[in-house]
């Protein structure tokens, strides 16, 4: 009694377990084929048969759930043909049949078509007549000759023997008009009954060659017309399946049937079976909680990031919305950083041109070092951005902090730096007036910057972070090493950074950071407008490699001609000699080694604008001089002293101005974003804020 209920147990296990079993290969064979609907009522079909559009070899499912083609009943399919169901009927027309041609099946030359009112010369030796095909009255058959006599259409006809199916061309040379029915030559059934009435078979593969099948099947060639290719996959023996890849595949037939169940040898095989069944779909589902857990994991520390970025935007912008683009986006605008965008690099960062929104041209700056301190680098660059407003710098229009990545976008200067132009490494050469004013503005801006309440420190002014706009007004650039002052103190401690040849020696010595840091870098920078030379050039003897020291030596002995750039024509007036000696005293102040003897930046950009004003003088001064009306000179603002100005101009702008304006246009060509715009040499007035803006606007 104990043995029998324990067997009945163990056959209940194995039940049990064989439906698991099959429940698994299901569900994973579903899996693979779930945009393919393949079944119809009761039946069902294996890949790559279905009743969606999804399915790769489509049939039709009738509303009395019966498999059709077209018109016409699937009697079979298999894993090499469909069998359709082809009654026979007098005076069908011959095109009834085009329905059973399509891209993945066609009739086979297995088939042979019984056809009605040929020529007989083409079809001779197979005439035999309709009441003898069948023991009854035949639908369409009227007993007349026409009707009665049927021929054959058989693989003699084939015109090309390597071709497995029929050609619908083929068909529609036949020069008969109606189709009567079709005898099928299974080769399945050889031993039995090979010859099948009325039904048609088709055979179908998909498009492709072999090998495409999967490692327990063989793959079968089928050569269609003009020398196309498809394929099949059937199973070995021993194994079930479709064959194919992404089908079911196959799997191996179990020998275990109901009779053997309780077999010790089948329950042991069923217990493996459905232990590594079991284990299987744990590992899957492992694997899947795994990725859900990783993806979401890696969502949540990205969302983390994204408010902790915002916050920080928050924190050092205050009110100041700084917009935050994907990084996509800053992608997309530079093309994935191509060179073609680059602009330059710097010790910081490497600078692209972008387009933003299709139309808004923007440069994008990546920060080299991504870590905590470009993080640092990037949130005070944009605190100092977004605390104060001037012209002459230049404006944040948002930022990029995701994918590890930190990144600036500006508006874009399309003449570069003026390092680039007093290098000669783009355009022509800058006429004195031109350097004048972008030395002008410079000095406001970092003016400005230090009247601010607190002060900020620049701390790396060098003549590649002052850049110049279309009509060369300059902008300073590149806040990241910039600090804020206390209002309380003269100086901050900070460890030394900056730009070799630009940085402050007392500053190198104590780490004392103050105001007259930034005027001593600004005072390298004058000389450079002075010289064009390079701030640190080895090629120069040692005592001269350091451009600041050259210049001071220079200035000091009173040989400023032997320093200052040798196409700036200094014999041209008496006001351009005299306004770059005055610029050569400045910048001597300004290098002063002890901070203390040094002007402040607010003394030295009224100090430069006083030197410009002088130009305006001198013309006023020459026009007065060469007037026979004193009523000329009375008021310096007066429209007609404007118009005297305006016709006198060539006092002030050197005679390379035009061959300046030439070059100018070949630097937009050169650029790596195009820009638009005219040239007009004509000033405005006088009282004009910027000399500059009088000669090129």
């Amino acid at each position: 009694m104990f043995h029998h209920h324990l067997h009945h147990k163990s056959k209940l296990l194995s039940i049990f377990i064989i439906f698991i079993t099959i429940f698994i290969t299901v569900t994973t064979a579903e899996q693979n084929k779930t945009d393919c609907v393949q079944r119809c009522g009761k039946q069902s079909v294996k890949y790559p048969f279905g009743f969606s559009e999804g399915c790769k070899i489509k049939l039709n499912c009738s509303i009395n759930k019966e498999l059709k083609i077209g018109e016409l009943k699937v009697q079979e399919v298999n894993s090499d043909s469909i069998f359709i169901s082809l009654p026979a009927k007098c005076n069908r027309s011959i095109s009834f049949i085009n329905q059973l041609f399509d891209k993945n099946y066609a009739p086979t030359w297995n088939n042979t078509f019984l056809v009605q009112d040929c020529s007989a010369s083409n079809y001779s030796g197979c005439v035999i007549p309709a009441s003898s095909f069948v023991g009854k009255q035949i639908e369409g058959c009227d007993g007349s000759r026409r009707s009665d006599n049927i021929n054959c259409f058989t693989q003699l006809q084939r015109r090309r023997p390597r071709e497995d199916v029929l050609a619908l061309e083929d068909w529609k040379k036949i020069e008969c008009n109606f189709l009567f029915s079709a005898i099928a030559f299974d080769n399945s059934k050889v031993n039995e009954a090979p010859l099948q009435f009325q039904v048609v078979e088709l055979g179908w593969w998909l498009e492709g060659s072999c090998p495409r099948c999967s490692r327990d099947a063989n793959c079968t060639e089928v050569h269609l017309a003009e020398g196309k290719q498809g394929f099949r996959c059937r199973c070995h023996k021993g194994f079930v399946g479709d064959g194919f890849v992404n089908g079911s595949r196959c799997r191996r037939v179990s020998r275990c049937s109901p009779s053997t169940l309780g077999s010790s040898k089948c329950g042991k095989a069923l217990r493996i079976g459905v232990l590594l069944g079991v284990i299987t779909v744990g590992a899957s589902i492992t694997a899947v909680l795994s990725l859900l857990c990783y993806f979401a994991k890696r969502r949540s520390s990205w969302l983390t990031k994204q408010l902790t970025v915002k916050r920080l935007l928050r924190e050092a912008a205050g009110n100041y919305i700084v917009p935050l683009y994907p990084y996509k986006e800053i992608e997309k605008a530079t093309n994935f950083f191509s060179e073609k965008h680059r602009l330059g690099t710097g010790a910081y960062g490497t600078v692209y041109a972008g387009n933003l929104h299709s139309d808004e041209l923007v440069a994008i700056k990546k920060i080299r070092y991504r870590d905590t301190n470009s993080v640092d680098q990037v949130m005070n660059e944009i605190k100092l951005l977004s605390s104060v407003s001037h012209p002459n710098l230049v404006r944040l229009l948002g930022c990029c902090i995701e994918k590890g990545e930190h990144i600036l976008v500006y508006e874009y200067m399309p003449n570069g730096t003026l390092s680039q132009h007093l290098q000669r490494e783009r355009g022509g050469v800058l006429p004195w007036t031109i350097r004048l004013t972008i030395a002008s503005e410079t000095a406001n801006a970092i003016a400005f910057l230090h009247s601010s309440n607190p002060p900020i420190y620049h701390r790396d002014i060098k003549s590649s972070n002052i850049l110049l706009d279309f009509s060369f007004h300059s902008k300073v650039a590149d806040f990241g090493l910039s600090r804020l002052g206390m209002t309380e103190t003269s100086h901050i401690s900070t460890a030394p950074q900056g730009t070799p040849g630009y940085v402050d020696p007392q500053y190198h010595q104590n780490f004392h950071l103050s105001d007259k840091s930034d005027v001593y870098s600004f005072g390298v920078v004058l000389v450079e407008i002075i010289t064009a030379m390079k701030v640190v050039d080895f090629g120069r003897p040692q005592s001269e490699i350091n451009l600041a020291a050259l210049a001071v030596e220079k200035i000091r002995k009173g040989r400023i001609d032997d320093i200052i750039d040798p196409f700036l024509d200094l014999n041209r007036d008496a006001w351009t000699l005299y306004s770059v000696q005055k610029v050569a005293e400045l910048a001597f102040r300004c290098l002063a080694f002890h901070s203390d003897v040094r002007p402040s930046m607010i003394e030295v950009a009224e100090e430069l604008d006083h030197i410009r004003r002088s130009g305006w003088a001198t013309m006023e001064e020459t026009i007065c001089m060469g007037s026979s009306v004193g009523s000329a000179c009375s008021s310096p603002r007066s429209n007609r002293n404007e118009n005297l100005v305006s016709q006198n101009e060539i006092l002030v702008v050197p005679q390379k101005t035009n061959s300046f304006l030439q070059s100018i246009e070949e630097v937009k060509d050169s650029s790596p974003v195009s820009v638009h715009g005219t040239w007009s040499s004509r000033p405005s007035s006088p009282s004009t804020n910027s000399l500059l803006g009088n000669v090129v606007q």
